[in-house]
């Protein structure tokens, strides 16, 4: 999967979305170039927007502009979207923070599905993340039992507030996420948003139904509808994620195929 034909990009030329019927998918990525896509226009807390490009055997990957450097962001689709499903296959290195985002703005921020591959990291569970207000949704994590193996442990996360009864309507426990996770293999997420302005999320990962948030509903303590309200938007792009920092090393990718959308 190292072997890639290497695009480090500024803007992409875009082709607007065909369309689409509603409930027809249709795809979002064609496997040969970044057609329909375009790095955020605006700097966020991430960064301006990463490195991607596709691999030798038709694969999108995203990391850090330049590799190592901290400097990360996302990359979004050029069409928007409100109510919607969403499909996509990925394999992220170890190591990597990423994540699906969805009624995403130009400086990247809007709800994000973790797919935090790292220690003490979450696959599937809900995050609102813009600039002036984040919280997390996260009920528990994984970490490797060994550095240099592949299985993994699970416990609660370690914020009380996440724990609350009434945060989501629905999540997988830890055991059965475990039970349908593929460490170091393809995954496939499907991702569900519905309601207004406070979305209804819902995610699967491989099958299994990881949750359902209602951000109009959760009993989460630290999250304010009205805070909530003045940085999101009912639409917006479908991002991929590119964490900023130094903990995402030079060498670390994640990988995305298979992408479809349909509206709802």
């Amino acid at each position: 999967m190292r072997s890639a034909s290497f695009i480090s990009i500024l803007t992409f030329a875009t082709l607007p979305l065909k369309a689409q019927p509603s409930n027809q998918w249709a795809s979002l990525f064609n496997s040969k170039d970044l057609s329909g896509w375009h790095i955020q226009k605006e700097k966020g807390q991430h960064g301006s927007g990463g490195n991607w490009g596709i691999t030798e055997d038709g694969c999108l990957f995203g990391e850090q502009n330049p590799p190592g450097s901290g400097n990360g962001g996302l990359l979004l689709s050029d069409t928007s979207f409100s109510e919607f499903e969403l499909e996509l296959s990925f394999k992220p290195d170890w190591g990597p923070d990423s994540g699906v985002f969805v009624r995403t703005d130009e400086r990247g921020g809007g709800w994000q599905i973790y797919i935090d591959h790292h220690d003490n990291g979450n696959v599937g569970h809900i995050r609102l993340e813009t600039k002036p207000y984040s919280v997390a949704f996260r009920p528990f994590g994984f970490s490797r039992i060994h550095p240099t193996k592949p299985e993994l442990k699970m416990e609660p996360d370690r914020r009380p507030e996440n724990l609350t009864e009434g945060v989501y309507e629905e999540t997988c426990t830890q055991e059965e996420f475990l039970a349908a996770w593929k460490t170091e293999d393809w995954n496939r997420m499907r991702i569900r948003v519905t309601g207004g302005e406070l979305p209804i999320i819902e995610t699967w990962i491989n099958g299994l139904k990881i949750c359902r948030f209602d951000a109009s509903k959760t009993k989460h303590p630290k999250f304010n509808t009205e805070k909530a309200r003045k940085v999101v938007q009912p639409a917006g792009s479908i991002g991929l994620q590119v964490h900023g920092g130094k903990h995402w090393q030079s060498g670390w990718r994640t990988y995305w195929k298979d992408i479809r959308v349909r509206r709802m």
